[in-house]
């Protein structure tokens, strides 16, 4: 018997910005202070969202934008910042428990 595998791809399954929200949250709690984890599962929500259109609400390139929000790019906190605005997102510190 052979197990047939299929691609995923988390973009597709982040329809709401509750989802995405919870997704970018989980991602920063399991990065353990890894900037470019938490730039690649924003990376997925930029994706789930669209990047052509992210990229005319940040006034940033496409390709910047995959390339910075990618698994090895390391993007400036002020492009983080666009990216989260341009998504309809904010960050919110809180104290650690």
């Amino acid at each position: 018997m052979t197990t047939k595998t299929y691609d995923y791809d988390v973009a597709d399954h982040l329809r709401t910005r509750e989802e995405m929200a919870a997704y970018l949250e989980a991602a920063i709690e399991e990065s353990d202070g890894d900037a470019a984890f938490i730039a690649s599962a924003l990376g997925d929500i930029a994706r789930a969202q669209g990047m052509s259109e992210l990229s005319q609400k940040t006034g940033l390139g496409r390709e910047s934008l995959y390339k910075a929000l990618s698994k090895n790019g390391n993007p400036k906190f002020s492009t983080v910042l666009k990216v989260a605005k341009a998504l309809g997102m904010r960050f919110e510190i809180k104290p650690a428990a």
